[in-house]
């Protein structure tokens, strides 16, 4: 707890003298959210529907990829998005990322790495 504490009292002193942190980069518990969201499919996006519903308690549910850290779930959504389809993110997805407490410097970091990935996946086979 004492380390929070120090975060928050670092966040302070650095807001009062008016610097703004610069620092773009993910943590490792982010760039993990990210790697799995590549096995997310744009369904998990998605609320399920009633049928979804009353099949998945007939035959077994799946496990809900969601996670309960609304800003982890901002990340692993825009995330899933952006693996799966390089070219177009929804306006409001990208509102819904900034408004959880990331940065646009977050969100090119993000974008680079996917692209990076995926190129690097198609020079590979």
């Amino acid at each position: 707890m004492a380390y929070l504490a120090f975060d928050e009292i670092g966040a302070v002193q650095q807001a009062a003298s008016g610097d703004r942190p610069t620092d773009d980069r993910l943590s490792a518990l982010e760039w993990a959210v990210v790697v799995l969201a590549r096995r997310d499919t744009l369904a998990t996006l998605r609320e399920p529907g009633r049928l979804s519903v009353a099949l998945g308690n007939l035959f077994g549910r799946k496990p809900n990829p969601r996670l309960a850290d609304p800003k982890l779930e901002a990340l692993r959504r825009l995330a899933v998005l952006a693996w799966h389809d390089l070219g177009r993110v929804p306006a409001q997805e990208i509102t819904d990322f900034l408004a959880a407490g990331f940065t646009n410097g977050h969100y090119e970091t993000l974008r680079a790495s996917i692209r990076a990935a995926t190129f690097n996946k198609a020079q590979r086979a």
